[in-house]
């Protein structure tokens, strides 16, 4: 079982960094999601 844990976590695995840095890949995410949301409303689009 222990081994279907580590295997199923090595599928999920995004390919970023490996430095934990997790906070900054979701303020980079969110930050992202603004910035399509800010260009979307600006052209019009939605």
């Amino acid at each position: 079982m222990n081994t279907y844990v580590s295997e199923t976590r090595a599928q999920t695995r995004t390919g970023g960094p490996d430095d934990g840095s997790r906070v900054l890949e979701h303020v980079l995410g969110w930050t992202l999601v603004v910035v399509l949301a800010m260009l979307v409303t600006q052209l019009g689009l939605l």
